[in-house]
């Protein structure tokens, strides 16, 4: 049961991804009517349709006809990218002065007062275990 849920999500995924919405599938019967008029105006064959209308000679064909805001996939809203950036001239100056070294006279005697390299018995380790 797991693996089919599994794939059921990937298969979702992956129709996610193509990018098609409602509105698309909606324009099919647009799309069918429009190579339909390809076929018997100019003797298109679907795929020479598919072509013009959403390949490489899109460029060429894109103004030929009105029917082209109908059709299925002609919208980018994928596309669509909404950055906000802002761009902001700050100036900077930085003022670098020189100062002279001056030698802070050395006033610090530290003197240890107290200093014994035996440690008192509290100090040291247990003799007996």
């Amino acid at each position: 049961m797991s693996k089919l849920l599994a794939i059921t999500y990937s298969f979702l995924i992956l129709i996610q991804s193509f990018n098609i919405n409602l509105e698309d599938i909606s324009k099919f019967s647009a799309l069918m009517e429009h190579a339909s008029f390809h076929k018997e105006m100019y003797g298109d064959t679907f795929f020479e349709f598919l072509a013009e209308h959403y390949g490489d000679a899109k460029d060429d064909h894109e103004n030929d006809h009105e029917e082209h805001d109908d059709l299925p996939f002609k919208d980018n809203h994928h596309l669509c990218s909404h950055v906000n950036t802002s761009f902001i001239n700050v100036s900077f100056s930085f003022d670098f002065n020189y100062q002279e070294f001056i030698e802070i006279p050395f006033n610090f005697f530290y003197n240890d007062t107290f200093s014994s390299f035996e440690k008192t018995t509290i100090f040291q380790p247990p003799k007996h275990a």
